[in-house]
Order: C-alpha cells, then sequence, then structure tokens
C-alpha cells in the first residue's frame, strides 16, 4: 500500500524486518521443542538465542540465486549461528514458516483494527446521543419517505460496526492457527509436540489438519470480513455524502482554516473525505475474491496463492485500518445542521405526514382503499402545485366527516415518529 494510505503501526506488520523477525521466532521456538524431545541438542536453540540473526540484503542476494525465499533466510541465518545451524529447520518444510507467520501477522492486523472500531464505536455513540432528538426526514429511494432522528441514523451504523467487531473478533479467532506438520501435514520427520509448543509461544491455536499448509477456507473468511467491514465504511460514507449535496446541506465534512475544496471555484467545499473512503472500500473489497479463489489448490497445496496473499494481506489490513482511522475523525468533527433538516422535513407541504393520515382514516372506519385514494389524491397536488398537504386534508369533504382538528394534529406530529426513539437507542447500547 502506498504510504499516502498507510499508517506506521499497521505497515510495520508487512515489513521485511518484521517478517524475518517472526521467522526466526518460530525456527527457534521448533528448536527449542525439539531439543526438549532430545531430537537435536540443547545447544543448538541456545545458539540461536545467542547468534541468530540474518541479513536482509543477504536474503536478497541469496534468493536471486536460489529463487526461493525461506532456503535463502536459513541459508543467512545459518551465516550467523554457525555450525548448529544444521540442526535448524528438522522436518520442517517451508511452509511450516510461511503459514505460521502469515497467521501472527494477521492476528496482529487484526487487534489493531479491532482498536480502531472501538475508537470508531465511541464516536458514534457520542454524536448518536448528541442528536438523538435532532428530527430529520427519512428518505427510501431518495425520496422525502417519514421523519426520523439523525441520532436513529448514527445509532444504525453504531449497531453496524459493533457487528462489525464481533465477526472481526470472530475471523481473527478463525484465522489465528500454527502448522508445523511437514510437508503435507502427516508429521512424518516433526513430532506434533514441536506444532503445540510454537503454537503455545506464538498465541497461536494447532491447526487440527494442514496439508502443507493451513487451509486457505480460514483465510477467505478472514479477507471476507474486512469486505464486509469495508461496505459498511462506504455505506455511512455516503449517506454523508448525500447529506452534504448543496441541495441538501443537513451535515458536511469538516472544512478546515485554509483548506481549498477546488483549484477554479474557491467556493467549494467538498466531501473528499467520504468520496475517499468509498474508494478505499472498493479496494478492500477488491482483495475478497482473490482469497477465495485461493481455497482450491492443486492436492496438498500450489504456489497459486501465494503471490495473491503477499499483496492482499497488506493492501487489505493497511488500507481498511487508514479507512477505519479517517471515518472515525469524520465523523467526530462532522458538522450538522438540524435547522436544515427541519426545512428539508417541511420542505414538500406536509406530505410526509401521508401515512399517518392514512391510518387516521382507517381507524376511523374508512376502507383502506379509499382512504388510500383520498389520500393520494391531495398529496399529489401539492406535489405538483404546492401549497399545504394539511390545509388540502383539512379541506376535504370526505375527511372533515371523519377527522377531528384534535385526529389531525397528532396525524401531522413529528413526534409520533421520534416517540420510540429511547427504546430503539436502548437496544442498540443496551451492553
Amino acid at each position: 500500500m502506498i504510504p499516502r494510505y498507510s499508517r506506521p503501526a499497521m505497515s510495520a506488520i508487512w515489513e521485511p524486518e518484521t517478517r524475518f523477525r517472526i521467522w526466526l521466532e518460530i525456527e527457534t521456538l521448533a528448536a527449542e521443542a525439539m531439543a526438549e524431545l532430545g531430537q537435536i541438542p540443547k545447544s543448538v536453540p541456545k545458539a540461536m538465542r545467542r547468534r541468530g540473526n540474518f541479513d536482509i540484503a543477504r536474503i536478497d542476494e541469496i534468493e536471486r540465486e536460489v529463487k526461493h525465499d525461506v532456503i535463502a533466510f536459513l541459508t543467512s541465518l545459518a551465516e550467523f549461528v554457525g555450525p548448529e545451524a544444521r540442526f535448524v529447520h528438522q522436518g520442517m518444510t517451508s511452509s511450516d514458516v510461511l503459514d505460521t507467520c502469515l497467521a501472527v501477522q494477521l492476528t496482529r492486523a487484526s487487534d489493531i483494527l479491532l482498536a480502531d472500531l472501538d475508537a470508531l464505536l465511541k464516536v458514534l455513540k457520542r454524536r448518536a446521543i448528541e442528536h438523538k432528538d435532532s428530527v430529520t426526514i427519512g428518505r427510501s429511494h431518495g425520496i422525502h419517505a417519514e421523519p426520523t432522528t439523525f441520532g436513529l441514523k448514527l445509532a444504525f451504523a453504531y449497531a453496524e460496526f459493533a457487528r462489525a467487531k464481533q465477526r472481526l473478533q470472530a475471523a481473527r479467532a478463525d484465522v489465528a492457527t500454527c502448522a508445523i506438520s511437514g510437508a503435507v501435514g502427516t508429521f512424518a520427520n516433526v513430532d506434533p509436540r514441536v506444532e503445540a509448543y510454537v503454537a503455545k509461544k506464538m498465541g497461536l491455536a494447532v491447526e487440527p489438519i494442514s496439508t502443507q499448509i493451513i487451509p486457505r477456507d480460514r483465510h477467505a473468511m478472514f479477507f471476507a470480513t474486512l469486505g464486509v467491514i469495508a461496505s459498511s465504511v462506504e455505506r455511512i460514507s455516503l449517506e454523508v455524502r448525500h447529506l452534504q449535496r448543496s441541495e441538501v446541506r443537513e451535515a458536511e465534512e469538516f472544512f478546515s482554516k485554509g483548506q481549498k475544496g477546488s483549484s477554479a471555484m474557491p467556493h467549494k467545499r467538498n466531501p473528499i473525505l467520504s468520496e475517499n473512503l468509498t474508494g478505499l472500500a472498493r479496494l478492500v473489497r477488491g482483495t475478497v475474491v482473490p482469497a477465495l479463489e485461493n481455497v482450491a489448490l492443486w492436492h496438498e497445496r500450489d504456489i497459486s496463492h501465494s503471490a495473491v496473499e503477499r499483496v492482499i494481506g497488506p493492501d487489505a489490513t493497511i488500507a481498511l485500518d487508514f479507512a477505519l482511522s479517517r471515518l472515525t475523525g469524520m465523523m467526530d468533527q462532522l458538522v450538522v445542521y438540524p435547522d436544515r433538516m427541519r426545512a428539508n422535513l417541511e420542505s414538500n407541504g406536509g406530505i410526509v405526514f401521508s401515512g399517518t393520515v392514512l391510518l387516521a382514516l382507517t381507524e376511523a372506519g374508512m376502507s383502506r382503499e379509499d382512504a388510500y385514494r383520498i389520500v393520494q389524491g391531495n398529496a399529489l397536488k401539492v406535489w405538483d402545485e404546492g401549497g399545504s398537504f394539511r390545509t388540502r386534508i383539512e379541506a376535504d369533504p370526505q375527511v372533515k366527516k371523519l377527522l377531528s382538528k384534535k385526529t389531525l394534529d397528532a396525524a401531522f406530529d413529528p413526534a409520533r415518529h421520534t416517540r420510540h426513539v429511547n427504546t430503539i437507542f436502548k437496544r442498540v447500547f443496551a451492553k
């Protein structure tokens, strides 16, 4: 991922230095277990702890010749460890190191993403409570529907990202497995107790059954989870973009002092953050299909998944980390205009209360078909000609026979639509 959309802690997980440090730890732990089992001299893990190291430039040099990254690493390691290095990697295959390392990297990345979600949830909850009673128009198909509150919009987002956190916790657990099982997963030349030892020390679970690799359905679910989270990022970003449109102007991204929106039009204040988040979401989702296609490999393994994971591992986690952080900042500073919300709600002459008038007529004894015809006829005239829906309804002879002023007052009261907001908030924020 390019530096523009990267944050240091997440990027560091995918740096060569980090990767080779994890490889070294896996090899050292495996040597410790083998030494305890009496399979190799106890001097081997001691030498690895004292002198175990690597040189990245040297690894690159060796790989150019041998065309194998793990062999290049082991050769560099041997140059530091000395004669004891002949016992390193006993009975293991390259994927034992590669896959266990990837599990460590993905769990570390998950922990950062989970912290990102916690920060976002905190902001969404605060802003939801702040605007719990800020009445606004709800929209379906982009058209005015019935009143809601801006706080409910934010509570909806909170619940969505709370589910995202649960899914990511499950995906983290699913991908956090260790395999030290040899060439085709049969433990032919390495004791299963070595795997158990390495797994415990690395904070991983033992993979119940592997081939040459850890099963890729685990990774597919992990990246699919990131893709769903990215879609949630896009959903709330798209909402902000719509609300910031000039014709709507119910909310907008914070515009800092000295910021400029356009090189040609000085008046512009564009929703650049939410647009950027929409693009980043597409990028993260773009890693999902390749991860799904990595599940089906030839027999006990081929390497068609390898190049894919070297790209999507860093790109998906780094991009989503950046996106969640950016979304948190955007929602924290989002500028909200309750007065504009009220004005938009009232802009169509009150036709948004057509549903409650319909119900009032049916409750008063009119058939639903007749009530719908009368209400729709008056509403569409206001839609086309302007004016007040309340005035037209009150003047309708058939309505006057059935509905009192008190009943109509209740039908046109926005409070009817917000009376259960507290109930919804208790459901969402109960924990």
